[in-house]
């Protein structure tokens, strides 16, 4: 994916527990169906125009290809989620919309699923891949959040990353699935930015799912 976070500039821990607890959002920190998601594309283009035909692809090709390469590597891949992606390159200084997919993983651990990320980076030549492992809220390793949010679409996306420098600056862009799925991947320390920036968008936090674990892009 189009981006890297070559500064990371943790806030100070000033979010904790009581963040979530003061508002609706829903904390899910019990069971979750697989273990871990990579978040890749075999994009490397920068697409500006949201009616761009590359953008109708359903990368079923690279859904197979990656597919053989994390089966490769000891780990299942439970299902593929087709994303809409809006991202910020703050090398480009610019955002791009990118067709992704998301996949859910288990039989794995944090050293081969850092492996296998980077395997489908030099692959199809990403400058980086997101990973996203679930944890406990408790882990010690836990830095990271997953946020689901219902009824928004791509160009909601892109239209507040390009109108909030400091959410795009922090959050790098997000994801959302054909059925209007808002998918945000954030630092801890980032949560109440991730927050606001849904609420600004026209998202219901009430609405939104918020999953703990540790997130790496690697690249």
């Amino acid at each position: 994916m189009h981006r890297r976070r070559t500064a990371a500039v943790l806030l100070a821990w000033l979010i904790t527990v009581s963040t979530l607890a003061a508002g609706p959002a829903q904390a899910t920190t019990g069971s979750h169906p697989h273990q871990a998601e990579i978040f890749a594309t075999n994009n490397t283009a920068i697409i500006t125009d949201p009616d761009d035909p590359r953008l109708k692809t359903r990368l079923t090709r690279f859904d197979r290809q990656a597919r053989r390469i994390i089966a490769g590597h000891g780990a299942r891949t439970r299902r593929s989620t087709l994303l809409d992606g809006v991202f910020w390159s703050s090398d480009l200084q610019q955002t791009t919309y990118e067709r992704s997919r998301r996949f859910d993983l288990d039989r794995t651990d944090t050293l081969e699923l850092h492996h296998i990320a980077g395997l489908i980076r030099k692959e199809f030549h990403q400058e980086s891949v997101l990973t996203f492992e679930h944890l406990p809220q408790g882990s010690p390793r836990t830095d990271a959040v997953r946020i689901e949010v219902p009824g928004l679409d791509v160009r909601r996306l892109h239209d507040g990353l390009v109108a909030d420098p400091a959410a795009r600056d922090e959050l790098f862009g997000g994801s959302v699935t054909l059925r209007g799925h808002l998918i945000l991947v954030a630092e801890l320390a980032d949560l109440a930015i991730a927050r606001r920036f849904v609420t600004a968008i026209g998202g219901d936090w009430s609405q939104a799912t918020v999953r703990y674990g540790d997130s790496e892009f690697v690249g």
